[in-house]
């Protein structure tokens, strides 16, 4: 759960510190950390692709099959890394301003983003080694790896954010390369732990190093479908948010808030729809399609309860759990923010149980299906999200609540197809 929301975490910890810093810069970070959660599930895409190769060559016990996906993953990951970093770096300025009409947001956005690229080598590489352990279920340093990345941004984000033990005081900026800092260490370390866990030789890792074209195009023909779906799913929240911006800096800050809130409860699914991926294919790999439905059932059902039981103490008891995290004086935002915590438990619920199921589907090789369901659907989000926004004005409850319904909508469809589509016939 903690390496598959590392993420999450690391954006959630960033608006955390930014909310004590202004009213601006939080509202930026809004903006700017939804489009960098984009650029994360993409490259979180390919290591979910990559993933499902490895556990399929894991249950066929087939050692040489792993190394050589890994490696093709790695490179795959390295390329995109290049791509990202080119983008950010010559187009930001006029890709943000299509989107953002406050020219102090923009400013902080592009203030955060440029430092930002610098982690994507590190970031995207590292989640190959991810991919790599999720793969063939060694999860366990994962756990401390993530834990490393959470404490080096935690601290380097008070240091640099409020200039404390004689750092300049940066702001948004200071957050920015506290969380790049927080992915080289991450990933130097993972490093160093494989290397001392012998994995390039059990895998066959250092066999395998040079570059099998072959591989790397069936492992970005298998993940490119995981890629466009995150790339839309989470895309249409950073058009949701630009929606939101044009109706004020309050309502971008109180939906930013919930925002965070749903990224903390998230985290379970996240969790669980990572693990059922490396379940579902270890299972077909092993012939075993029987068990397939059962495990997602029983696993979605995981997913449901453990995402409930987190969020509704922190959502109705918002004094003890949120407060000491965003907590000040002027209390309004969270009073502004009451109905829409309501909304979110609605979302929770069904999130955590059709993220699971349309994971599971993905797990079975059928990943252009899965990118069918999220594509399709989110044009009708975005739809709504217009009408109720821009067209007739409702409230942000009304502008949430399409969430719940994109999110029912994706849970049928999956479990649909997983009852009476053709998901057995998909190799990879």
């Amino acid at each position: 759960m903690l390496g598959s929301a590392a993420q999450n975490v690391v954006v959630l910890t960033d608006n955390i510190f930014l909310f004590h810093k202004s009213a601006l810069e939080f509202a930026s970070i809004g903006i700017i950390g939804v489009f960098y959660l984009i650029i994360a599930a993409m490259g979180y895409a390919f290591s979910r692709g990559g993933q499902i190769i490895i556990a399929r060559r894991f249950g066929e016990f087939n050692q040489d099959g792993i190394g050589k996906s890994a490696v093709s993953l790695f490179y795959l990951e390295l390329l995109f890394a290049v791509l990202v970093f080119l983008f950010i770096q010559f187009f930001s300025d006029s890709f943000f301003a299509y989107f953002i009409s406050n020219e102090d947001i923009l400013s902080k956005c592009l203030d955060y983003i440029y430092p930002r690229s610098y982690g994507v080598f590190f970031s995207f590489t590292g989640l190959a080694m991810i991919g790599l352990y999720t793969g063939v279920a060694r999860t366990s340093f994962i756990i401390w790896d993530t834990l490393l990345l959470v404490v080096v941004n935690l601290i380097l984000n008070y240091c640099l954010i409020f200039g404390k033990y004689g750092l300049p005081e940066m702001g948004i900026t200071g957050a920015a390369w506290a969380s790049t800092i927080a992915e080289i260490a991450a990933f130097i370390v993972f490093v160093i732990y494989m290397i001392y866990q012998r994995a390039f030789s059990e895998f066959k890792i250092l066999k395998n190093l040079k570059p099998d074209f072959v591989d790397i195009w069936s492992t970005f023909k298998l993940s490119i479908p995981i890629v466009i779906q995150s790339v839309v799913g989470i895309g249409s929240w950073f058009v949701f948010f630009a929606m939101i911006e044009n109706l004020g800096l309050r309502e971008l800050e109180v939906s930013n808030l919930v925002r965070n809130v749903y990224l903390i409860l998230s985290i379970p699914c996240w969790g669980f729809s990572a693990g059922i991926n490396t379940m579902v294919s270890n299972f077909i790999g092993q012939g075993q399609y029987e068990d397939v439905f059962n495990i997602i059932k029983k696993t979605s059902l995981l997913s449901v309860s453990l995402s409930m039981l987190i969020s509704l103490p922190i959502i109705f008891f918002p004094e003890y759990s949120l407060y000491p995290l965003f907590g000040s004086s002027d209390t309004s935002l969270f009073d502004d923010s009451q109905h829409l915590f309501l909304v979110l438990t609605a979302i929770i619920f069904i999130f955590s149980l059709g993220g699971v199921i349309i994971n599971g589907l993905i797990g079975t090789g059928a990943t252009m299906i899965g990118m069918y369901i999220q594509t399709g659907l989110v044009v009708f989000y975005l739809i709504g999200a217009h009408l109720v926004i821009n067209v007739y004005k409702l409230s942000l409850e009304w502008a949430w609540s399409i969430e719940f319904f994109y999110w029912l909508a994706i849970t049928i469809c999956s479990l649909l197809y997983l009852r009476f589509g053709k998901w057995k016939g998909y190799r990879v």
